[in-house]
């Protein structure tokens, strides 16, 4: 497959541009116009209309930086956000509205509730492999909790990222939305800002520096990071359908995807014949050249190119795959056996074609391989034993877990999708996005018509006795409050 080249011809945020525009962003903020239902719906329906006015000129965009195919740009990008925004539209209404709080009893009459409120001024800062979902998707829960916001697309991505600074504006309020492309200098002056919040996805290395700017105002971050996402595979399952899910997940994207599995913790028993047909369903996916198929992706660009290649250069088998083309940046879907758990290709983020498996004695020995490691972000077990499900869902911890399939919890707008640990930290989609740029408020009503003398000074023997006495009538009441 021959990638198309597109001139997106960017044109950059001047530097000293950025204060000014944030500014510009709060000062709408504050005008209130961001509040009203009405607002925030109209901004969904502008996503969802720049989705469907703009299809083919996506998939291009996407197609150019990517090499992405036209169904994994569909599934994972378009339709992705769809679902999202359709199910915010869905349950916005409710979402915003005050959640009533029992009040004690010593207070009454009151009522309490929590009032939904945004936060101000937000900045997305999103990543090249799935350049309009990781954009499109916390913008729109951004919007949703009526806030106004900066979209810092990544230049690694250059089709997609002018794509959405020439259009979006045409689609959501230019004037509480802003679109600004940049490199390293105005992704640091853009951190200078004071926001309300600041939502990263990314790498840990830069998560730690976009943690550093924004604790210069004390700004709340999320961050949606990667790590080494592991599958565990027992003697229980179906192999020939694990195969086919577990290859159709790994090698989507062309591997680069933060919830892509990263390695396979293997029970030996089935340990062959799942390497015999993963390689059978490489070869039913993509044929016997992948290079050649229209449905495989590429890598984003020379540099992850060459540092991929270097991480098949150690001491294990080669499987499949194992070779490249720099120049059309395509790498084989590979898979490796006998790999040593030391191996660079076992301690570093592969966010490729690269799939190691590792053999293991059982269950047991991978929930502790496992838990000798960072957090992941995702975590995968195959198994047709709910003992066996259950042992690895408590026994371990990760951002978001699949039973007997990879990935599919991303697509659900339901759940929160975020990570722990060494894999970020909050969570969006769905409610969980709505909440995230949301500030819950606490709010206590007290009619003036009626107040008790118990509370005001000076607080004389009898007060203090009858107090109590209410105190010890509350607690055999309510025990345990």
């Amino acid at each position: 497959m021959s990638v198309q080249t597109i001139q997106p011809n960017p044109s950059f945020c001047p530097i000293d541009e950025i204060p000014d525009a944030v500014e510009a962003l709060r000062e709408s903020f504050q005008s209130g116009r961001t509040r009203p239902v009405e607002w925030r719906l109209a901004q969904l329906d502008g996503i969802l209309r720049f989705l469907k006015e703009r299809h083919e000129e996506i998939l291009a965009a996407l197609q150019s930086d990517l090499g992405k195919p036209r169904f994994d740009a569909l599934l994972a990008e378009v339709v992705g956000v769809e679902l999202d925004v359709l199910h915010m539209k869905k349950y916005l209404r409710r979402w915003m509205k005050p959640e009533s709080v029992a009040t004690p009893v010593i207070h009454w009459p009151a009522r309490s509730f929590i009032h939904k409120e945004p936060l101000g001024v937000v900045l997305v800062i999103a990543p090249w492999n799935y350049p309009l979902q990781l954009c499109l998707g916390p913008l729109a829960a951004a919007v949703a909790a009526g806030n106004t916001a900066v979209v810092k697309p990544s230049e690694l991505s250059p089709a997609t990222s002018a794509l959405l600074e020439k259009h979006l504006p045409n689609y959501l309020d230019p004037n509480c939305v802003r679109v600004i492309q940049g490199e390293v200098p105005e992704t640091t002056r853009l951190l200078e800002q004071r926001f309300d919040h600041i939502l990263y996805t990314g790498n840990g290395k830069v998560a730690r520096i976009v943690m550093k700017a924004a604790a210069e105002h004390l700004t709340p971050v999320t961050l949606e990071l990667g790590g080494k996402s592991p599958v565990i595979v027992d003697s229980t399952i179906d192999v020939k359908m694990a195969a086919k899910r577990l290859v159709w997940a790994k090698f989507f994207n062309c591997g680069q995807t933060c919830v892509a599995p990263d390695y396979l913790l293997v029970e030996e028993s089935v340990h062959d014949r799942l390497l015999d047909e993963m390689v059978a369903a490489v070869k039913k996916f993509w044929g016997k050249n992948p290079q050649k198929h229209s449905e495989y992706a590429r890598i984003v660009n020379s540099r992850h190119y060459r540092r991929l290649m270097g991480l098949m250069d150690c001491d294990c088998r080669v499987v499949c795959g194992g070779s490249g083309q720099e120049s059309d940046r395509y790498i084989q879907p590979t898979i490796l056996a006998d790999v040593s758990p030391k191996a660079d290709v076992m301690e570093e983020e592969i966010f490729g074609p690269i799939l190691p498996v590792l053999k293991v004695p059982g269950v047991n020995e991978a929930i502790d391989f496992i838990n000798e490691r960072p957090k992941p972000l995702a975590l995968y077990v195959f198994s047709d034993s709910k003992q066996v499900q259950r042992r690895v869902l408590q026994s371990t911890s990760s951002g978001g877990a699949v039973i007997n399939h990879c990935m599919l919890h991303n697509l659900v707008p339901g759940l929160p999708f975020g990570g722990v640990g060494e894999s970020g930290m909050g969570a969006y989609h769905g409610k969980a996005g709505f909440d995230t740029f949301s500030h819950r408020k606490s709010v206590v009503e007290k009619p003036l018509a009626f107040d008790t003398f118990l509370v005001y000074p000076p607080y004389t023997r009898r007060i203090t006795k009858l107090t109590e006495k209410l105190v010890k009538a509350w607690r055999f009441l309510r025990p345990g409050s």
